[in-house]
């Protein structure tokens, strides 16, 4: 299951200490090392785009359904696609916020489930109060992501066999899932 996005360095140490279970996707970087005095010979570390490590105690905690990745904005906005869940306009990030569907002094949480992207006009509008409270409706209901939605929602630019990899491990029913698929669908069309 994917983990987590890691540096090329720290590829070649997984490398190095004989870690890599088995790769997938495609051949990014042949790093060379020095030669060496005795043999003549020179290190060479073919990184892959995917690597699979054994034994992760990570993996078990990470796979399991009850683990809920940390929230923060950043990775919100992007479950949310940048768009304000009540007025639906598109905004960038520093235009955003974040709200408390049932606000937190009326006793709401600050979890993925009770949170949604707002501008900070629809956010002033609504309050200390409840969506129905201050006219307002939802577009969507506020989910939480699973792992593998996690890791793509941190942002990160995403080769193509990354992405067929971490789609995989989305939910069938994931709104992740169903808005990359529209937007592949929506390309193809386009092409």
């Amino acid at each position: 299951m994917p983990l987590e996005w890691i540096t090329c360095q720290d590829a070649v140490r997984l490398y190095h200490l004989d870690q890599v279970a088995y790769t997938c996707g495609r051949g990014l970087y042949r790093l060379r090392g020095g030669i060496n005095a005795r043999t003549g010979r020179r290190s060479v570390v073919e990184v892959n785009s995917i690597i699979a490590t054994a034994g992760a105690m990570q993996a078990s905690l990470k796979g399991n359904p009850d683990y809920v990745p940390p929230l923060n904005n950043a990775t919100l906005f992007r479950r949310d696609d940048h768009l304000c869940l009540y007025c639906g306009e598109q905004r960038r990030s520093k235009d955003l916020s974040r709200d408390h569907v049932k606000p937190i002094s009326r006793g709401g949480a600050d979890v993925w489930t009770n949170v949604v992207t707002a501008c900070k006009r629809c956010n002033n509008q609504k309050g200390n109060r409840t969506p129905e409270q201050a006219g307002l409706q939802l577009l969507a209901v506020p989910f939480a992501p699973t792992h593998a939605e996690y890791v793509y929602l941190q942002g990160r630019r995403i080769l193509a066999d990354q992405m067929d990899f971490l789609r995989a491990h989305f939910p069938r029913r994931s709104p992740l899932r169903q808005r990359l698929e529209r937007l592949a669908a929506e390309a193809e069309t386009a092409a």
